[in-house]
């Protein structure tokens, strides 16, 4: 079985903020025992930041907010972190290999399927990855802010069979654990839907940056991707072979989608930020969540914010919700230009693919 696992930095590190060393040993030992029964892992793991403040002379209570310092700082832990992993699993009789990531990587062809022959290569190799996301030089605007996506993604680049997202909670509950003594686990979700995501709650700690909102949105790109994926605590003994096992009580377990997206679907529906959204009317809602047609531009309502032709953008209905995404065929002002028209009533000048915004082979359409 191939298995992507991401350790957040609230797993890894100790009360006061930095790295704890035993942490990431139990993690290294769990990896450890999965490759030991003959499985693949792929290691995403967070805590750079965490790893710098030490080197600074730093501690948690100086903790910077400006990215730029915040940046600095993970340049210095990057390397530590690096160390600490490779140590642990060297205990193991594994090899590690760092591989950084930005958005760029998943949002350009080119080096998305660059980034999956290099993780493929590794494997061949018998090396276990040791995945982060590049914050040193990420432009703060294009940065994911949390590996939870990018472990996400990297099961998909992968088709792999089971993401884990280890955390510092037994898994979704059903109702706030810190509040309330009768909070229980949910252990099994067939679809994310609005009701569970508002259940979830805000960010995490102050110690991470994602926290259960950022694991269910990772869980839902995972269960698009066909891979299913369970969230667990990092603490529990023997949480990955378990969770490959299926052991009950594991942790929180999300269904795969039974239909699997092709490839560039998924590259579109979750490697892509959209540039801007596009209104549409319940005609064309139809349309393409019904009969699986192109978005044209007789049914367009409205466009908002600037976008230019190829760029990623969210299609809503007259109520504001995202009931698709894809790449357009129009830039903003062809799009407002074209809006309503049908192609019988529109000049060659600003007909752009027969009135098409977006065909239908770059639409994705999203879960409610």
């Amino acid at each position: 079985m191939r298995v992507v696992l991401k350790i957040g930095t609230s797993s890894l590190t100790s009360a006061d903020g930095l790295i704890d060393r035993s942490s990431v040993r139990k993690a290294a030992t769990e990896v450890g025992a999965a490759r030991a029964a003959g499985h693949e892992v792929i290691l995403v793991t967070s805590g750079a930041i965490a790893a710098g403040f030490p080197a600074l002379g730093w501690d948690s209570e100086d903790r910077p907010r400006d990215p730029q310092t915040l940046q600095a700082v993970s340049a210095v832990g990057q390397s530590r972190l690096l160390q600490e992993w490779t140590g642990a699993l060297d205990s193991e009789g594994l090899v590690g290999g760092q591989v950084l990531l930005a958005p760029l990587d998943f949002m350009v062809r080119a080096q998305y399927l660059h980034a999956r022959a290099t993780l493929e290569r590794l494997l061949e190799l018998s090396v276990v990855p040791i995945i982060n996301e590049n914050d040193v030089i990420a432009d703060d605007e294009i940065r994911y802010g949390d590996n939870d996506r990018i472990a996400a993604l990297v099961a998909q680049l992968l088709t792999a069979d089971m993401l884990i997202l280890l955390t510092d909670t037994p898994g979704l509950m059903d109702a706030d654990p810190n509040t309330s003594a009768d909070a229980s686990l949910i252990e099994q979700i067939v679809e994310i839907d609005h009701e569970l995501e508002a259940l979830a709650g805000g960010t995490g700690t102050a110690r991470g940056s994602g926290g259960m909102v950022s694991k269910l949105a990772a869980a839902k790109m995972a269960s698009w991707a066909g891979v299913g994926c369970l969230i667990a605590s990092a603490q529990r003994e023997r949480v990955v072979l378990d969770a490959i096992e299926g052991t009950p009580g594991t942790g929180t377990w999300v269904e795969a989608r039974p239909r699997r997206l092709p490839a560039r679907k998924l590259w579109i529906a979750f490697a892509l930020p959209p540039e801007g959204r596009i209104e549409i009317d319940d005609g064309a809602v139809k349309a393409l969540t019904t009969d699986g047609r192109s978005l044209l531009a007789a049914g367009v309502v409205g466009a908002h914010g600037e976008f230019a032709v190829n760029s990623a953008v969210e299609i809503s209905d007259s109520r504001g919700r995202v009931i698709a995404k894809g790449l357009t065929r129009m830039d903003r002002s062809g799009v407002l230009a074209a809006a309503g028209k049908r192609s019988a009533d529109m000049s060659s000048a600003d007909m752009s693919s027969a009135g098409e915004v977006v065909h239908r082979d770059d639409l994705v359409v999203m879960p409610a």
